[in-house]
């Protein structure tokens, strides 16, 4: 599987006509068209999965820079990052430092009623 991007097709586009547009080509997999969390527009790029790469590379030589109305596509491989590492925030202490250099102080338990 190749994941491709597909970006600059109009906004009212549906995954059924990208499909369409790439299926002489290509086989994909799968599609997901980026909408807006709120308002669901489409934000104008998607992301395909290809089957094949042969394929990916024959959608990104016929439809890299076509034109679609007023709109261009922009067609290019998505090269996956390896998954590093995620960041995880210390625990916090009960000490609080008092000044720079000075001692830290332990903070003082709520009073129970």
């Amino acid at each position: 599987m190749v994941k491709i991007f597909v970006g600059g097709f109009p906004l009212e586009s549906t995954e059924l006509e990208l499909v369409q547009l790439i299926s002489p080509y290509a086989t994909v997999s799968t599609i997901k068209i980026v909408r807006d969390k709120i308002s669901r527009k489409c934000k104008g790029y998607a992301f395909l999965e290809i089957t094949d790469e042969s394929g990916a590379d024959r959608v990104m030589d016929a439809l890299d820079g076509y034109a679609i109305g007023d709109r261009v596509l922009s067609v290019n491989k998505v090269i996956e990052k390896p998954v590093t590492a995620t960041y995880t925030k210390p625990k916090t202490s009960f000490y609080k430092p008092t000044s720079p250099g000075g001692t830290p102080k332990m903070k003082r338990p709520r009073k129970m009623m």
